[in-house]
């Protein structure tokens, strides 16, 4: 079987192995590759996997041996799966992978702004604390988290184990979600949308992106949170208006926008979120300890194992 990796590099730049896929057949593997390079590096490919690269119905139809694709990650919309499935051509997806890693960044986002670890360390290589009068010193109030309201968005694998995370630190924790209230682990509350902005000092984000959730974070809804309210985003940068997130930001309506994903990734240089105050944006790499990568390409690996054996796992595209 011929095996191509179209884009490698953000999975496994080189500190992993690829052995689990070379065990099922003639791996080749590519750090990048552009729209335009797609089908001639595909062009005998029986199974390809692709991380970012888009792979349209109209590639398929040029690519006649491909029987198989392996999305290196847990959303598959990289991949006209209609087509695929037309053409029975199997996708798989890689789901849960990263859970932990991603609930850890939310907290780090949190605590990040809370704490301002970052903030200080920074000033005190400037000599901020060598230059101070006292034993200590602060620029801004200090918050403890224990008794303060934590709003989530979506109680899927990662919005329950952060949800678990607020209910350890002394924090109210409520959610909306479809799921059933009596469903709900101990000490969460269900609400509605409009409860949960109301009330809460740190709204996280951990939904799907639908056309009910896309910039579900808006002008609007941004005048319905508490004034100085903290926002997480670590789930799909189109849940938000990045507009009207900059300039709640700038306004003080926002205390602090803590995101690891933007709506266009690399951002545009003049995005207002890299330069609006207190907004703390880092590049889409909750996903990417060495733990849950080394969990991502096992998977993968296993997905195509388990199609060539013929008992294909983790389908998306039926």
């Amino acid at each position: 079987m011929e095996i191509v990796v179209l884009d490698g590099h953000s999975v496994n730049p080189g500190d992993l192995s690829w052995k689990e896929l070379e065990e099922a057949g003639n791996l080749t593997v590519y750090d990048r590759t552009t729209t335009e390079e797609v089908l001639q590096r595909a062009g005998n490919a029986d199974a390809i996997l692709t991380n970012k690269v888009v792979i349209t119905g109209e590639i398929m139809e040029k690519l006649p041996r491909l029987k198989y694709i392996g999305v290196l990650a847990t959303g598959y919309n990289v991949v006209d799966t209609a087509a695929a499935a037309q053409r029975g051509i199997i996708v798989t997806n890689v789901p849960a992978y990263s859970t932990d890693s991603v609930v850890q960044m939310t907290l780090a986002h949190i605590l990040n702004m809370t704490n301002r670890v970052a903030e200080y360390a920074d000033k005190n290589r400037k000599g901020r604390w060598s230059a101070s009068p006292d034993f200590c010193y602060w620029d801004a109030p200090l918050n403890e988290l224990a008794g303060k309201t934590l709003g989530i968005v979506g109680l899927g694998n990662i919005g329950h184990k952060v949800a678990v995370l607020g209910r350890m630190l002394g924090m109210d924790v409520f959610a909306y979600t479809s799921k059933s209230s009596a469903s709900l682990p101990d000490g969460i509350q269900k609400t509605t949308l409009t409860g949960l902005l109301g009330i809460s000092d740190i709204l996280t984000l951990h939904c799907p992106l639908t056309p009910d959730t896309h910039e579900m974070i808006n002008k609007d809804t941004l005048k319905r949170m508490k004034r100085g309210a903290l926002l997480i985003n670590t789930g799909r940068g189109a849940l938000v208006n990045e507009a009207a997130v900059a300039e709640a930001l700038t306004e003080g309506q926002l205390g602090g926008y803590g995101a690891d994903v933007m709506l266009n990734e690399p951002p545009a240089a003049d995005n207002p979120l890299l330069s609006a105050p207190n907004a703390y944006i880092t590049p889409h790499i909750a996903w990417a300890t060495t733990e849950a990568r080394k969990r991502l390409i096992h998977i993968a690996a296993a997905n195509l194992k388990a199609f060539i054996q013929g008992s294909p796992v983790n389908v998306v595209s039926l």
